[in-house]
């Protein structure tokens, strides 16, 4: 679908703005001019921010899963957009959780699902009558995993793999309002500094129950490695927030928009290769071949 050609992006609204891609992505949109409004996850990340923008940027410590807050900052939004209805909507709050799914805590599983999946959806109802009024769009940020599952990724891989369906029929859904959905998959992104990398790695062997750890100690160990090479050599993160920025203020976009050599080569993969080749693939990804 495609935006007037004449409008400029005036307003943004960013999930998960306090630190990595969403942080680099506020700076950016403010930087240009936007009136940008985000969420962060501490007031130490609301302060960093706010800083580093200049002001620019209106941070709130909100937890997409809470409800009750979520709505509560909506709707201080869009009372702050005064009628002029929001541009751009981004969800960039992404948990991704590793391990071996037999020894995955539920309440992991529970938290990682209700944030990338229960969460998304409560933020795009949240802000979709504001979006109707500008014809803005949504953006959905999520890594190429959400393509192709592989060892020890299956729970971060089901839960954004369940986000792009949701995007999906959103896309249909909202259309007729001129509300456009976009899914952006990404590499792994190597992050400005060790503080700034996301929760990537697998849950500790230590974890495991000596049974288990016998069983998947080695592979474990290996995808780990293997999986944190791939995000040393993946898209820098100031390049990925580059490419989401001209994603969001492109006229026309595709529906689905993979970033990154990785993500494209992933993205080709799927669409081209059977299971049994698919499944050869994703072992020799994380060196388990």
């Amino acid at each position: 679908m495609s935006r007037p050609s004449a409008k400029r992006v005036r307003s943004v609204v960013i999930a998960g703005a306090g630190a990595g891609l969403g942080r680099e992505v506020a700076l950016k949109f403010a930087g240009e001019g936007s009136v940008v409004f985000g969420t962060a996850e501490s007031a130490a990340q609301v302060h960093d921010l706010k800083v580093a923008s200049g002001g620019r940027v209106s941070l709130a410590a909100c937890d997409i899963t809470n409800m009750q807050g979520l709505k509560a900052w909506a709707e201080g939004v869009s009372e702050a957009l005064d009628g002029a209805g929001l541009d751009v909507l981004m969800n960039l709050q992404e948990s991704l959780q590793a391990g071996p799914l037999e020894a995955m805590p539920l309440d992991a599983i529970r938290r990682e699902l209700e944030l990338n999946v229960v969460g998304a959806v409560a933020l795009i109802n949240a802000f979709l009558p504001s979006l109707r009024v500008a014809r803005g769009r949504i953006i959905q940020v999520s890594s190429w995993i959400a393509r192709l599952a592989v060892p020890f990724g299956g729970l971060s891989a089901a839960s954004t793999a369940a986000l792009e369906a949701l995007s999906a029929a959103y896309r249909a859904e909202v259309q007729p309002s001129g509300v456009d959905v976009v899914m952006v998959t990404t590499d792994l992104i190597v992050p400005l500094g060790d503080t700034d990398r996301p929760t990537r790695s697998a849950r500790p062997i230590s974890d495991l129950t000596p049974a288990q750890r016998d069983f998947y100690g080695k592979r474990l160990a290996t995808a780990s490695t293997r999986l944190e090479q791939l995000a040393i050599g993946g898209s820098h993160v100031a390049e990925v927030a580059a490419r989401v920025v001209q994603i969001a203020q492109a006229s026309a976009t595709a529906g689905h928009v993979p970033v990154g050599d990785r993500a494209i080569e992933i993205a080709a993969a799927a669409r081209s290769k059977n299971d049994a080749e698919l499944d050869a693939f994703r072992l020799s990804l994380v060196g388990l071949g």
